[in-house]
């Protein structure tokens, strides 16, 4: 077994900590690399709570890993030792489900292994996250970075990028398109610089006026207060796409009367209690609420490699993991531009 220092949750009620775990050594399969940087996702303030679901403890977070490869396992056909590599939500899937076969290994239906807070396909072996020096993962689930790359900042593209990536390309927006991005934070400020990278008129809502400026560097053609009852007014029946990254309690209903006839509300943010839809929200203009996760592999290797070839990366605030509570502090109080970015050299 490889000895690994790491920052975990002991318990719901605990806060994370100095941690010694081992990983398994490196099988023909596998890959090693030494972990450089770690996104602070807000998902990962969730488990280590247990908001959405009882975690498995001790838990280390962290899914938005990038790092440099020490060992690879004898069969490993597509790394080196020396190249850089990153690792995303998953570390592996079943493989043989009519999903996985599509490269839709987010959607395994017989459960892909989380890169935390789950378990690997034997169903019983605990999964340790990116708050951590060192990961082996296989091949088939680890990722090309670019040496041309800001890799700090490239570390959020592994789920903020790929989370606002994957349903903007499923539904095809683009050039002639008005797209809504719902929040400004950690997803929204990916979705806006994807939304105008593809060519879309990109409209951001948001509750905060102090935001507008931000907005418009991002590349944003236009914002909306949402507090605002004239602006809204005025955004009514306007968009095509809303992409809702939105992970507090929102008013759907408000947002879908934004839309156009067949518009789409697309939801990556996860508020924690369901939310109430009027049906004559959806049956006025054929309008559609939808979902979507991140990426397959395949997809996000090509996210990876359109952001390296169009200069996008994520804008972050790199941390100290001995501030890691203080980071979630303010990550909870949106004061944070707008990606935490873990130095693991800290570690």
């Amino acid at each position: 077994m490889i000895p690994v220092k790491g920052y975990a949750a002991q318990s719901p009620e605990t806060d994370l900590a100095p941690w010694d775990f081992e990983r398994r050594e490196v099988g023909p399969h596998d890959v090693q690399f030494d972990i450089l940087f770690c996104g602070v996702c807000h998902s990962d303030l969730h488990q280590i709570k247990n908001d959405w679901f009882p975690g498995i403890f001790p838990m280390v977070p962290g899914h938005e890993i990038v790092g440099r490869i020490v060992k690879v396992g004898d069969h490993v056909k597509n790394f080196k030792v020396g190249q850089l590599a990153g690792t995303g939500c998953l570390v592996d899937s079943c493989r043989v489900c009519e999903n996985c076969k599509q490269d839709l290994e987010q959607y395994c239906l017989n459960g892909s292994s989380q890169t935390y807070n789950g378990l690997e396909q034997d169903h019983k072996t605990p999964t340790y996250g990116g708050y951590s020096n060192s990961i082996v993962v296989n091949e088939d689930f680890v990722l090309h970075i670019s040496e041309e790359v800001d890799l700090a900042a490239t570390a959020p593209l592994l789920c903020a990028g790929i989370t606002t990536y994957s349903p903007l390309r499923y539904w095809k927006v683009g050039k002639g398109h008005k797209l809504a991005v719902l929040g400004l934070g950690g997803l929204g400020h990916m979705a806006v610089k994807f939304g105008v990278a593809f060519g879309a008129e990109v409209t951001v809502l948001s509750t905060s006026p102090k935001k507008e400026e931000d907005a418009k560097k991002l590349g944003a053609h236009h914002f909306v207060v949402t507090t605002d009852p004239e602006q809204i007014k005025a955004a009514k029946g306007t968009f095509d796409f809303i992409l809702d990254t939105v992970s507090a309690e929102h008013d759907f209903n408000m947002y879908l009367s934004l839309l156009r006839t067949n518009g789409v509300h697309i939801c990556v943010g996860v508020p924690p209690k369901p939310a109430e839809i009027a049906a004559f929200s959806l049956l006025g203009g054929r309008k559609s609420l939808a979902g979507s996760g991140i990426g397959g592999l395949a997809e996000t290797q090509e996210m990876l490699d359109f952001c390296a070839a169009n200069n996008i990366v994520s804008d972050i605030e790199m941390i100290d993991i001995k501030n890691i509570h203080a980071a979630y502090d303010r990550m909870q109080k949106g004061d944070v531009r707008y990606r935490f970015v873990i130095d693991m050299a800290t570690l």
